[in-house]
């Protein structure tokens, strides 16, 4: 089978955690671990986040005293390389050198036009109190919205994924059998102009990007992981009610009526809805943590068609 993965935030970074190498290790070893345990023969296409460490780059990387201010399109790049190279070696050292791992740095094609510019939304970096973000917004031009999780947040546009330019490439490693390493962070979103591709300052929403490569790759299987076990109507209400499987139809109603926010499980629904409507295959959502149980059904949310 050919596989997308895409991995949620906890897969290199735990909450109450501040990011530190060894912390940062550690959890990539265990996601390694489980993926490696998972699954042997299959085709593996990983996916992941970077908005804790695009953030935190772009803070480094603009508060620098001496140095220039850089992009977020360079940020991207690094965080790509940085997460990459962390995936990558824990993956071989998991498969026990079974299997070669490989990360991509990865483009996404994005419109120019896409209304997100005019309106952004994407949290990227750490959290501020309202007078630390008044003070860096009036310093650096940063736009900052109140994070519905606490504190305030930079936010940045999040275009729409047209094409993820690497997917050749991604599918022939793939089917040299290589664990391929790719869209990170939803890609580098870059657009076309008369002069040819050019960079742009966004950050596309890794699971939007990662349905799309999954529906060029024409994968078998579509799975999303997150902290939590996976999709609830009601969520955090008295009424809470978990999805054990659920049909595309019934789960986009919910989606219509507003079960899922925007800024938790919203773009996850979304991104399992097309592929599974692309496709007619079968899209899953659950914790990282219990991986083997999601692929199993005896856990997570399965989306069929």
């Amino acid at each position: 089978m050919r596989i997308v993965i895409a991995l949620g935030g906890n897969a290199i970074l735990r909450k109450g955690e501040k990011g530190s190498p060894e912390e940062q290790w550690s959890n990539v070893r265990r996601t390694a671990s489980l993926i490696a345990k998972t699954f042997q023969q299959d085709e593996i296409i990983i996916t992941h986040g970077n908005g804790p460490q695009v953030g935190y780059l772009l803070e480094v990387m603009n508060m620098a005293k001496g140095y220039p201010s850089q992009s977020m399109d360079l940020a991207d790049a690094m965080t790509q390389g940085w997460l990459g190279f962390m995936l990558q070696m824990a993956l071989e050292e998991a498969f026990q050198g079974r299997r070669r791992a490989v990360a991509i740095i990865t483009r996404t094609l994005v419109d120019a036009n896409d209304p997100s510019f005019k309106n952004p939304t994407k949290f990227v970096g750490a959290y501020f109190s309202e007078a630390e973000a008044k003070r860096l917004s009036s310093e650096y031009g940063w736009t900052f919205k109140q994070d519905p999780r606490g504190g305030y947040r930079r936010v940045v546009p999040s275009p729409e994924p047209l094409d993820i330019l690497e997917s050749d490439l991604i599918e022939e490693l793939a089917r040299e059998g290589m664990v391929v390493i790719s869209a990170g962070g939803g890609g580098i979103p870059v657009m076309r102009t008369p002069e040819g591709l050019r960079p742009v300052e966004a950050v596309v929403d890794k699971d939007l990007a990662s349905s799309l490569l999954a529906v060029k790759l024409k994968a078998d299987l579509f799975i999303i992981l997150t902290d939590v076990r996976g999709v609830a109507i009601g969520f955090g209400k008295p009424n809470e009610r978990w999805l054990d499987e659920v049909s595309a139809d019934e789960l986009e109603e919910y989606y219509r009526k507003g079960e899922f926010p925007p800024g938790s499980m919203g773009p996850k629904v979304l991104a399992a809805l097309r592929f599974v409507r692309s496709t007619k295959k079968i899209a899953m959502i659950g914790s990282l943590d219990e991986l083997p149980e999601v692929v199993r059904g005896s856990s997570g949310t399965r989306i069929r068609p």
